[in-house]
């Protein structure tokens, strides 16, 4: 699957803080959970390119 392919499929996240000073980006689908740690570096690093890719998604449409 690649970026441009769409999938319909519904899936749960949730984004926070653990008690362990990391970033935590929790997915959940159809019964599997996926959870994601990030310093906090790492986690401001990907809301840069999650507002970079929005940027650029709202120059196509």
């Amino acid at each position: 699957m690649g970026i441009n392919n769409e999938r319909d499929v519904e899936a749960n996240m949730q984004i926070g803080p653990t008690d362990q000073g990391m970033v935590r980006i929790f997915i959940e689908s159809q019964g599997v959970e996926i959870p994601m740690d990030f310093s906090p570096e790492e986690a401001e690093e990907i809301a840069a390119e999650i507002v970079a890719a929005a940027k650029s998604a709202a120059k196509i449409s």
